[in-house]
């Protein structure tokens, strides 16, 4: 086992994973990060309060009234905006599904020692602010600059690197995205675990861009070398691999699971007869959704789709199963516009990213 000095001084290696098995790591970081109720996937905005959440370090206490957002280094007009000042500016509310990169972690095999997320890190919220790209025009950005930077208040140590969530996006992906400066969720003020008071939302692209307790922004001449946007949220082919970033979210569906489950296992009861599967499907940069189908392990069968309501909202999706008696393995997977098509395995990662194979649930109907 490391000593508390290799833990920030001399790190080596994370631990080697075994399927199935977790460490104790691995379930106080379960302990303290949360996945959205599949059952709740009925609801095309997520309730509050069953958001997903991956929290790095810790939640910053920020205090609201004098917090300001500073537009800083880099920039020829440099200002700040408080809180007050941010709620003045042109409001806009989106609905946006957000899915942390690493959703699907424990389907791959063998896994990186992690966050033990399975495929419950997503949800969809109502996020309201103003667009960024016009109060960063007004920063004026110096000549020469590459990359804009977000960095959040939260700080702390991985892989023996302290550091403060900071991520980066381009000028071209600032010109393409519809990034919002975001102050409520839902309708009521951000939740300090989602980011209060400020936070940004990337539509169309994994949680990690979406940087919470955003205290400063920056312009670079050259890329930001910040740890969580080079040394990690990149797709690797081993470990060493340099990589590439993991950007737009990839093709996936969901089915809330049918049935009432067993406390322990989650493992699904039904009674034998008609019933309506329900479950929602999602792909990146506002690429929409094409088809959703639906196995029952005798083949796959078109699903209804119900119109989102925005570009980076999720699709909802139905269809009627006539469940007969006996062990079934129900599956669901989703086509977007692009073409892409959730494939029935994970594509295997280093760090566990980008999972977006299949969902399956085991169910048994009874026929009594």
């Amino acid at each position: 086992m490391a000593t508390l000095r290799d833990i920030f001084k001399n790190f080596i290696a994370r631990p080697e994973t075994e399927d199935g098995i977790f460490s104790e790591d691995e379930v106080r970081l379960a302990n303290r990060n949360s996945g959205t109720l599949l059952e709740t996937l009925k609801h095309n905005i997520t309730p509050t309060g069953l958001h997903y959440l991956l929290i790095h370090f810790d939640v910053p206490s920020i205090d609201a009234p004098s917090h300001k957002l500073v537009f800083g280094k880099g920039f020829n007009a440099p200002y700040a905006l408080t809180l007050d000042d941010i709620r003045a500016l042109p409001r806009q509310t989106m609905p946006v599904t957000l899915e942390c990169a690493g959703n699907g972690r424990t389907g791959m095999s063998p896994r990186t020692h992690s966050m033990p997320w399975g495929v419950e890190a997503v949800g969809t919220s109502a996020w309201t602010g103003t667009l960024l790209a016009p109060l960063i025009e007004r920063a004026q950005p110096k000549n020469g600059t590459v990359e804009i930077v977000f960095s959040g208040a939260d700080r702390g140590f991985d892989k023996g690197v302290e550091h403060a969530f900071g991520r980066s996006l381009t000028l071209q992906q600032l010109a393409e995205l519809d990034v919002l400066l975001v102050h409520e969720m839902n309708g009521q003020p951000l939740l300090p675990q989602h980011g209060a008071p400020l936070r940004i939302i990337v539509p169309g692209w994994y949680g990690m861009a979406s940087v919470k307790w955003l205290s400063t922004i920056e312009a670079t001449d050259t890329p930001y070398q910040g740890y969580q946007q080079v040394r990690t949220y990149r797709y690797r082919d081993h470990k060493d691999d340099e990589g590439r970033p993991v950007t737009t979210m990839r093709v996936k569906s969901l089915m809330a699971p049918p049935g009432i489950p067993d406390w322990v296992t989650r493992l699904r009861h039904l009674r034998a007869g008609p019933v309506t599967i329900a479950g929602r499907a999602w792909s990146g940069g506002g690429v929409a959704i094409s088809k959703v189908e639906f196995n029952d392990g005798l083949g796959w069968q078109d699903a209804t789709l119900t119109a989102p309501k925005g570009q980076y909202d999720w699709t909802g999706w139905t269809i009627d199963w006539n469940a007969t008696p006996g062990e079934h393995v129900l599956s669901c997977r989703a086509t977007d516009l692009n073409g892409e098509i959730q494939p029935l395995e994970p594509r295997w990662d280093a760090s566990g990213f980008g999972n977006n194979a299949v969902q399956k649930v085991q169910v048994f109907v009874d026929s009594n």
